[in-house]
């Protein structure tokens, strides 16, 4: 009898952990970052010591408690851009004239192609955004500790922290963008190189600066074996050269860079599109 029991006790104490597990996962999203604190705070110190000390000191500990207190406490779908500011005013720099780099649905070849800030400095090259890529976050309500099982997605709600977050480094970002203003676009993308609703539509664009702004450059480049979705002059792009046009902006646009054909023929070096690389405009 008691040979049957243990495993039966086994099973049932396994079924029941499973269970917990699931109920315990409110969310859809990934949970918080493991060593949240440590990642932001590190990645801080690393930006204003290594990858742009010209920026000066900012107190990586006061930005860290700021970033917290902004989604700490708080309905996770009830956090607003605003809730940032604080972190925003703590990480503010000077963006380069002639260097922002927006983009849509190609932020790894954005990252390659900006170089840390070498060649451009994309959002993601901001102190603001740096310390913040590519991580996930939410707190609970009324609970001072972070949720490291599930955040909410933006389909669950629009004001989550994550979103809500890269709303406002994006509106702060457009509006201290000048000079000749990049816009590198993926040609391949399902729907269009030009999403709508997107950040660069809904948050970048009506927070440009006119009077800061002498060109907006587009490059339209294709995934090398992607299919070729969307061009200058056609589709999304289009309807979004006539909308900055409208604005009263100079535009230009270039489909497959040449810089940036080189940059994914790298790892790409046999492949056809490759081979005519260096024709590409």
């Amino acid at each position: 009898m008691m040979s049957l029991f243990f495993p039966l006790l086994f099973v049932s104490v396994l079924c029941m952990n499973s269970f917990s597990g699931v109920q315990g996962r409110k969310w859809k999203g990934e949970g918080t970052t493991q060593n949240l604190e440590s990642i932001v705070i590190g990645r801080c110190y690393d930006y204003i010591r290594i990858v742009n000390p010209a920026v000066g000191e900012k107190n990586c500990s006061q930005i860290w408690e700021a970033f917290k207190n902004a989604f700490i406490n708080k309905d996770p779908c009830s956090i607003l851009p605003k809730d940032y500011e604080l972190f925003i005013n703590l990480t503010l720099h000077t963006i380069p004239p002639n260097k922002s780099l927006f983009w849509e649905n190609n932020q790894l070849l954005v990252n390659s192609f900006a170089d840390r800030g070498r060649r451009y400095m994309s959002l993601g090259d901001t102190l603001f955004g740096f310390v913040a890529d590519f991580l996930y976050w939410c707190g609970q309500a009324d609970s001072p500790g972070l949720d490291y099982e599930s955040c909410p997605t933006a389909v669950e709600c629009e004001n989550n922290a994550v979103d809500s977050f890269w709303r406002m480094a994006s509106i702060t970002y457009a509006q201290h963008s000048s000079g000749v203003i990049h816009v590198l676009l993926n040609g391949s993308a399902d729907g269009g190189a030009y999403p709508q609703p997107g950040f660069f539509a809904d948050y970048e664009i009506p927070n440009l600066q006119k009077d800061k702004i002498s060109q907006i450059v587009i490059w339209v480049v294709d995934d090398i074996e992607g299919p070729d979705i969307d061009s200058c002059g056609v589709n999304t792009v289009k309807t979004l050269e006539t909308r900055l046009k409208t604005l009263g902006y100079d535009v230009t646009c270039t489909d497959n860079n040449k810089s940036v054909m080189f940059l994914l023929c790298l790892g790409n070096p046999d492949d056809s599109k490759c081979a005519l690389a260096s024709n590409a405009q």
